[in-house]
């Protein structure tokens, strides 16, 4: 099984914005009795068009889909209950810096601290 990474995931998602938006529209056929501008002729001829072209790609993310699905809810039914501990105890992300990983791979959450006065040295 595939490992896959936070950006691949974002990707996923993202690509699936764009299919919501590259659904299938069907032009019916026009007739001067529908009365249709040349406006909304064109536009859906565009899409008409648009769908067609991108239909490879949606079969290629539908087949990833496919493989990733798996991934994705082992990633959900493990890591969900940590996530929901993890937001249980934090009130307010701000207060707090980017997780940073270590050299050896420890990740840490900073705490955001007021400035530190002068001479005195922040820990």
């Amino acid at each position: 099984m595939k490992n896959i990474s936070v950006l691949q995931t974002f990707a996923l998602f993202a690509a699936l914005i764009v299919a919501l938006f590259a659904v299938p529209v069907r032009a019916e056929e026009t007739t001067e009795d529908d009365g249709l501008s040349l406006m909304e002729e064109g536009m859906l001829l565009f899409f008409e068009g648009l769908q067609q072209e991108m239909e490879p790609a949606m079969d290629g993310l539908r087949s990833w889909m496919d493989e990733a699905e798996p991934a994705l809810r082992d990633f959900a039914l493990q890591m969900g209950p940590a996530l929901n501990d993890l937001m249980d105890q934090v009130d307010d992300w701000s207060a707090y810096h980017p997780p940073e990983v270590l050299p050896n791979g420890d990740i840490i959450i900073r705490r955001k601290a007021d400035e530190p006065a002068a001479g005195e040295t922040d820990i």
